[in-house]
C-alpha cells in the first residue's frame, strides 16, 4: 500500500467546483519518493494562437506566485506535470506556456536573486535525472511557482487544475548523490526586468559576457528559444572555444518545437568551468519574417552544475537592493507586474534530462 501522508495543505474546492482564489495542495508519496502538488482552479479563456512578437507578457494569462514548503529532506531530481479541467479530462500541455518554481532560500550563481528550482516550457517534456545526482533541498524550505497559460484550444477552459509530481531522492540514501545546483545563464536578464529582446529580419546574435565565482563541472544542460530560435552556446571568452550548445528543432516556417539536452555528466567528467573566468552566452536567431519581432525573443542555457566545493555557493542576502527587487517583482506577478525576466524560465529545464 502506498504511504501517504498528508505533508501540508490548503483547503481547496471540491472536485468539479471551480473557484476564484487558487489553492495549493501538497502531499508526500514515500513509496514513489514522489512530492505531490496540486494547484487550481483557474478559469482560462480562449486565446488567439500565439505568434513571435506575442511572447510577451501580454500575451498569456499570469498566475501569481503559489507558496508552498518542501515537506522532506533529500535531493529534488525531477518533475512529471499533469493538466486538467475541472471534469478530470487531461488538458494538452502546450496550454501552459511556462511554469517556474523558485527556491527563496537559495540565490543563483551569476545573478542576486532567488534560484529558480526548475522551470518547463511549451517545449519541455517531463524529465528526471538518475539518483546519482541531485538538488539538495532540506525539509522546510520555501518554495514558489507560477505559471503562465496560454488557452489556444478553441474553447474557454473552467477549472484548471495543475498536477506536479516532484521526485526527490530520501536523506538516508546510501551512496549519497552528487551535489548539483541549477546554473542559469541568460543572453539578456535583467533581475526584476524581462529578459526579452528584439529580433531584427535575417540572422543575428545577443551575447552576455559573465566572470564565474566558483569553479566546478556542467553534469547536464538544456535551454530556451522562441520560435525561429536557431541555437545557445556557452563560449569561452579568453580562448573562443565553445564549451555547451544548444540546439533548436525547428519546422521549415522555423516554429521551435524542442531544444536539444547534453549529459557530458554522466557519461563523463562533465565539462570543467573555471573559477574567475571569464564566459560568454550567446543566442543565434534566424528570423525570416522580413520584419522585426518586438521583444519576440528569449535564449538561456540552463545546467546542472557540480561546484567543486558547494559551500563555496553565495548564500542569501537580504540586504541585496538587487535581490529584494527580485522578491519585489515575484509578488507582482499576476499583478500587471514581470517575473524575474519577463516570461522568467529562470532555470529552466534544470532538470530536463532524461535518464
Amino acid at each position: 500500500m502506498l504511504a501517504l501522508m498528508l505533508a501540508a495543505a490548503i483547503a481547496g474546492a471540491p472536485p468539479g467546483s471551480p473557484r476564484d482564489d487558487p489553492t495549493v495542495r501538497v502531499r508526500v508519496d514515500s513509496t514513489r519518493h514522489e512530492v505531490i502538488v496540486v494547484a487550481g482552479w483557474w478559469d482560462l479563456p480562449n486565446m488567439p494562437p500565439m505568434t513571435g512578437a506575442m511572447h510577451d507578457h501580454g500575451a498569456s494569462h499570469d498566475t501569481p506566485v503559489q507558496q508552498f514548503t518542501w515537506p522532506v529532506d533529500g535531493w529534488f531530481r525531477g518533475f512529471k506535470l499533469e493538466v486538467r479541467d475541472r471534469h478530470g479530462r487531461v488538458l494538452p500541455r502546450r496550454i501552459m506556456h511556462h511554469l517556474i518554481a523558485v527556491n527563496y532560500d537559495r540565490r543563483q550563481l551569476l545573478y542576486p536573486a532567488a534560484e529558480r528550482l526548475f522551470g518547463a516550457g511549451t517545449e519541455t517534456a517531463d524529465a528526471t535525472i538518475p539518483a546519482t545526482i541531485g538538488v539538495p533541498l532540506p525539509r522546510g524550505t520555501n518554495l514558489g511557482f507560477y505559471v503562465a497559460w496560454h488557452n489556444d484550444t478553441g474553447e474557454d477552459l473552467e477549472g484548471v487544475e495543475l498536477t506536479m509530481r516532484l521526485e526527490y531522492s530520501p536523506a538516508n540514501l546510501n551512496p549519497r548523490p552528487l551535489d548539483v545546483m541549477p546554473l542559469y545563464m541568460d543572453v539578456n536578464l535583467t533581475v526584476g526586468g524581462s529578459n526579452s529582446f528584439d529580433v531584427p529580419p535575417g540572422r543575428s546574435e545577443k551575447g552576455y559576457e559573465f566572470t564565474l565565482p566558483i569553479g566546478g563541472r556542467l553534469i547536464g544542460y538544456s535551454g530556451h528559444l522562441h520560435d525561429y530560435g536557431v541555437s545557445v552556446r556557452l563560449e569561452d571568452v579568453e580562448t573562443g572555444k565553445v564549451v555547451a550548445r544548444v540546439t533548436a528543432t525547428r519546422d521549415r516556417q522555423g516554429k521551435v518545437s524542442k531544444v536539444s539536452r547534453s549529459l557530458p555528466g554522466l557519461r563523463g567528467a562533465g565539462v570543467r568551468l573555471k573559477a574567475n573566468h571569464r564566459y560568454r552566452v550567446v543566442g543565434t536567431y534566424d528570423n525570416p519574417t522580413g520584419e522585426t519581432l518586438v521583444n519576440g525573443a528569449m535564449a538561456h542555457i540552463a545546467a546542472l552544475f557540480a561546484p567543486d566545493n558547494v559551500k563555496d555557493w553565495p548564500a542569501v542576502d537580504l540586504a541585496d537592493p538587487t535581490f529584494q527587487t527580485d522578491l519585489a517583482s515575484l509578488e507582482l506577478r499576476g499583478a500587471g507586474g514581470d517575473g524575474m525576466d519577463g516570461h522568467d524560465h529562470g532555470a529552466h529545464d534544470h532538470a530536463d534530462h532524461q535518464h
